[in-house]
């Protein structure tokens, strides 16, 4: 249990309320553990997948981009393992139906008896435990035969190491160098749940850098340290993270060695995963050279050798990050000389939704026509947003409820004036500048 206090009902509340994110096919009753990002949350995610790939991509010569395809050949799947081992042990309980992790039983609670895990009462009736697989299958082509059988892909990862040689020769890279892509991939979860925390359908940002055996131990110690820094950057709360080493138990077959990046979401969550930071040794390369017959070395001309690099990788849950932002910018305030507090989401200005909202005082002298030009010149740069709707208190509470770093006034003295109030967010300070000083004006601001 987390000394944070526990905002998730109060923040799924928020998400539908205010447009960031709903349950999938809710009109039918919804889709268990599948979740629609609304026009807020889809801006959100899109800017926090933004800030990743210009830290991975844009802003190194050492990692290039990629976008594989989710359908794979499906030996792709037996190679990495994922056909044999990618499985959780399941039981069921005859009495209610219930579907439950052998081995996450001490986390289930039984739907019947709420304080009872599963298996703790006279009533419950559970079978023996069997193995699930958590890749979903498909058939591809017009007949569903054995030979047409696909899966939707669990990881983004195994797309890089398929392309490894592609991207390297067509690139000219040297290792080390890496490959990142951001995309979705589907897990048959059997307990989802925790809003979009754990989801079955989801999207990854993965990262996977190869270097030269002998030297990727230097390499995890150095990306590990680049990997906490960006969710710091992101604006995440310094006491609400902190690293899990993974022990010999956990650690996968393959890894050499592992880190999670955890977050603490409050409550029975807790800190939890956001991110693992694996040292994979030369494991997928060598399982797709045998599996494929197809040599994956790479060849070390000014030393005129070959080998088998060894990966570095980096798996962040766009999902769970986004999940991460908002719990940590929810809070409630009290407001001076107002009876009711306010909601506010202090996201970090750069991953914040709208940048900035404009409102006209009144529907009339002109300071409609003003604030609307106000918005088509903001809007080339920026995510802005025009209300006119209501008292301007209960304008400016709806854009903290969303995160909205700045709210740009117009009254009687901006028509004869040209001059605007500006409110922070935060400070709730606010501000008389120049119209035309604007953008210079949120561009000194929204920085970082």
């Amino acid at each position: 249990m987390s000394s944070t206090p526990d905002v998730m009902e109060k923040l799924v509340s928020l998400c539908k309320r205010r447009g960031f994110i709903f349950q999938s096919s809710e009109i039918y009753g919804g889709a268990g553990s599948v979740w629609d990002y609304g026009p807020l949350g889809v801006e959100l995610k899109k800017n926090i997948k933004d800030r990743w790939w210009h830290s991975m991509v844009r802003s190194r010569d050492d990692i290039e981009g990629l976008d594989a395809a989710i359908l794979m050949h499906p030996r792709t799947w037996e190679a990495s393992g994922h056909v044999a081992g990618f499985v959780d042990p399941l039981v069921d309980c005859r009495t209610c139906k219930g579907r439950f992790r052998a081995d996450k039983l001490e986390d289930a609670r039984c739907p019947q008896k709420p304080s009872k895990q599963p298996g703790q009462t006279e009533q419950c009736q559970l079978t023996d435990a069997r193995n699930f697989n958590l890749m979903f299958k498909t058939h591809m082509g017009a007949l569903e035969e054995s030979a047409s059988v696909v899966y939707l892909r669990p990881e983004t990862a195994q797309g890089i190491f398929v392309n490894f040689l592609n991207v390297q020769q067509s690139m000219r890279q040297k290792v080390p160098f890496g490959i990142a892509q951001i995309g979705k991939a589907f897990r048959n979860e059997i307990t989802p749940g925790n809003f979009i925390f754990r989801t079955r359908e989801f999207e990854q940002m993965e990262m996977q850098f190869f270097v030269e055996p002998g030297t990727d131990m230097s390499w995890f110690d150095q990306w590990k340290q680049l990997r906490m820094e960006w969710h710091l950057a992101l604006g995440l709360s310094p006491e609400r993270l902190k690293f899990h080493q993974h022990t010999a138990g956990e650690l996968a077959h393959y890894a050499r060695a592992a880190f999670d990046v955890t977050f603490d979401f409050g409550g029975t969550l807790g800190f939890q995963e956001i991110e693992g930071v694996h040292n994979r040794g030369d494991f997928d390369l060598s399982q797709h050279q045998q599996f494929s017959g197809k040599k994956l070395e790479y060849y070390d001309q000014p030393n005129n050798k070959r080998y088998l690099p060894y990966v570095i990788e980096t798996s962040v849950g766009a999902d769970r990050v986004t999940l991460a932002a908002l719990v940590n910018a929810y809070r409630e305030e009290a407001v001076a000389g107002e009876d009711e507090g306010r909601v506010v989401l202090g996201l970090h200005h750069s991953i914040a939704p709208i940048k900035a909202a404009i409102f006209p005082l009144t529907k009339k002298d002109g300071q409609p026509d003003l604030a609307k030009a106000i918005v088509q010149d903001l809007r080339a740069a920026y995510a802005v947003d025009y209300d006119e709707t209501g008292s301007i208190g209960k304008r400016y509470r709806r854009q903290d409820e969303v995160g909205t770093p700045f709210c740009i006034t117009i009254d009687g003295q901006s028509v004869s004036d040209q001059t605007v109030t500006v409110r922070d967010r935060d400070t709730l300070m606010q501000e008389r500048i120049a119209a035309d000083q604007l953008k210079q004006y949120l561009a000194t601001r929204l920085v970082g």
